[in-house]
Formats: C-alpha cells, sequence, structure tokens
C-alpha cells in the first residue's frame, strides 16, 4: 500500500507536469527549440515525443492512484481526454490543423497514456 505522503508526491508531480506540458503544447517556441521547422522530419519528431510526454502523464494518473481512475483503460482514457483538451486549446490560440489531425493527436494521447499505464505497472 503507498502512503498518503507518498501518494501526495504522486499528485503534485501529476499536476505539475500536466501543467507544464499543456503550456509547452501551446507554445510555437517550444515547438521550434525541440523540432526545429528547418528539419524535414520535425512534425513526426514532434509526433514521436508527444507519445512519450503522454506516457509520462500516463504514469503519473496510475502512481497517483486518483479515485476513477484507477486502471489501464482509465489512465488511457483520461490521457485522451487530456490530449484533446490541448487540441482545444490550439485551436483557440489559432491552430488550424483539421480534424483528422485532431483526431490523430488525441489517439497518440491514448496510446501514449495505455504506454505509461503499462510501465507504472512495475513501479512500486
Amino acid at each position: 500500500m503507498t502512503g498518503t505522503r507518498t501518494l501526495r508526491l504522486w499528485r503534485v508531480a501529476l499536476l505539475c507536469v500536466a501543467l507544464i506540458l499543456y503550456a509547452v503544447a501551446l507554445s510555437n517556441q517550444a515547438y521550434e527549440a525541440t523540432s526545429p521547422s528547418s528539419l524535414s522530419f520535425h512534425v513526426l519528431l514532434r509526433k514521436a515525443y508527444s507519445i512519450g510526454a503522454f506516457a509520462v502523464i500516463g504514469l503519473l494518473i496510475v502512481c497517483s492512484q486518483l479515485p476513477g481512475l484507477k486502471g489501464f483503460l482509465a489512465a488511457a482514457l483520461a490521457v485522451g481526454t487530456y490530449s484533446a483538451a490541448i487540441e482545444l486549446g490550439q485551436y483557440l490560440e489559432g491552430v488550424r490543423e483539421g480534424l483528422l489531425s485532431n483526431a490523430l493527436d488525441v489517439t497518440r494521447g491514448i496510446a501514449g497514456g495505455a504506454l505509461g499505464a503499462f510501465v507504472a505497472r512495475f513501479i512500486d
């Protein structure tokens, strides 16, 4: 059984990481710094590391043991919802990728969340 203090630390980590990654997802400067548009494969690079970022969120969700978000599927769907919130934020910021691109990004969020939930099984 995980102690109350440990759970609080996991939950604070989840909140901090989720807020930071959300801000980064809305930042053109962050995108340019991490995957410069001068690279011919910058979009592929961006999509690939987004799965890693979503996996971190999924891992933190599972380790946080939030009520109602226990289990593999719940974590994957929660990260998918988080990914959809990023898409909405980007839309409100003026990014127009199209519905198919948005759907694929949310699917990457679900896949990353599932990956993180899987890895979390080996922690603790």
